[in-house]
């Protein structure tokens, strides 16, 4: 019997993988899709690893919890970007260092209440 590797995800994971694959219809081919999910467990299988074993040393420096924040950040939302810009503006006067586009991206998302 061979054996397996420790971040190999179990069956049953693989086969809801594929049940959600259809749920969703993805337009990915199933192989890809589930090689995706894999990756993606596989990734957060080894970060959680990673955090046990900088929580287990106590230091004062770094925690598990701004490992998770860096390793897992969310891109900022087209909101969020142009919220950052104006705050620039507001701060500096100077509309030279302020990304206009984004703004513009922004607003334009906005629905028209007429």
């Amino acid at each position: 019997m061979t054996q397996q590797h420790p971040v190999t995800p179990p069956p049953e994971l693989i086969y809801e993988w594929a049940e959600d694959r259809e749920l969703l219809r993805d337009p990915l081919p199933l192989p890809e899709y589930i090689a995706n999910c894999a990756a993606q467990w596989g990734a957060d299988i080894e970060l959680e690893a990673c955090c046990e074993w900088v929580d287990s040393f106590q230091n004062k420096f770094i925690h598990a919890h701004d490992l998770r924040l860096v390793r897992r950040s969310k891109p900022s939302s087209l909101k969020a970007e142009a919220l950052q810009e104006l705050k620039t503006a507001c701060i500096t006067y100077d509309l030279r260092l302020v990304n206009l586009d984004t703004i513009r991206r922004a607003l334009e998302q906005l629905p028209d209440n007429e």
